[in-house]
């Protein structure tokens, strides 16, 4: 028997809000109805929105809703070999290149129907050998090729608990960055990394991540990393019906705290009583 492995895993850019309680919640209960282990990472690659009080923070909400989980809590911050690791294997079998675009440069060139998000052109993926060792010295991110990739793995799928199989279709995603000019790594590489190295067998995520997976599925496939299962779980909305977002002021649990609401109110809320 596989023992179940649970993790909830928010950016401390700000305080948790009603959403990230479900979500961590979600994967708690998960994981004790299972008999498993319930684990908290903290995603802090983005050093300039990161900070040391929204650490805190998380503890002490979390902690409040009356969840444990295990020692070390892995911070990404601390482990940046092992995504450089990672990256060096995917430069290594020549499924990445670097691109030096900025975000007008990409603006400009990338095309999307009306409210989509634009994928990258593949500017930089069709640069010839010479220009890009000319240009090593800028600052660049590495993008994933993600045709050259897949025709490496060949087709690849996942399970989603909801959903079923799915067959994996990171073309829809574009030639992504797996690591940003700021950083030596980014969301999806260490995501993909993190949940392997900590033997992560079920992943219990916001619906908004669904695309994600396709990605990160065919990360597994070209670093040989186990594929756990996946729970897209439903987003929390506003009045408004607007998912709740940390950008969008969304009351924090630390203000709900503060207003004298019992974390047992919050969990009858939330579906958890």
């Amino acid at each position: 028997m596989i023992t179940v492995v649970t993790r909830f895993a928010p950016s401390p850019t700000g305080r948790l809000h009603l959403g990230h309680a479900f979500s961590a919640l979600t994967a708690f209960r998960f994981a004790g109805v299972h008999g498993g282990r319930f684990l908290l990472r903290i995603e802090d690659i983005d050093t300039g929105r990161c900070r040391a009080e929204f650490v805190d923070g998380i503890f002490e909400d979390l902690a409040w809703l009356g969840l444990t989980w295990e020692a070390p809590v892995r911070r990404q911050s601390e482990h940046m070999e092992d995504y450089a690791a990672a990256l060096a294997r995917l430069q290594a079998a020549g499924v990445v290149y670097p691109c030096f675009c900025t975000r007008a440069d990409i603006a400009a060139a990338a095309t999307a129907p009306h409210g989509a998000q634009p994928l990258y052109p593949g500017t930089c993926r069709a640069l010839d050998a010479q220009t890009r060792a000319r240009r090593m010295a800028e600052p660049h991110a590495w993008r994933l090729d993600v045709a050259r990739a897949a025709a490496i793995t060949g087709p690849l799928s996942w399970h989603d608990a909801v959903q079923g199989e799915i067959a994996a279709t990171p073309e829809t995603e574009g030639d992504v960055v797996l690591a940003r000019k700021d950083a030596g790594t980014s969301y999806h590489l260490s995501v993909t990394v993190d949940d392997a190295l900590q033997g992560v067998t079920d992943v219990v995520r916001g619906e908004d991540l669904f695309s994600a997976t396709h990605i990160h599925r065919l990360l597994q496939g070209l670093l040989s990393l186990p594929t756990p299962r996946y729970h897209h779980h439903p987003l929390l909305t506003g009045p408004e019906g607007k998912r709740l977002a940390k950008r969008d002021r969304a009351e924090t649990l630390a203000e709900l705290r503060a207003r004298g609401v019992p974390p047992e109110a919050i969990k009858h809320q939330l579906g958890f009583a």
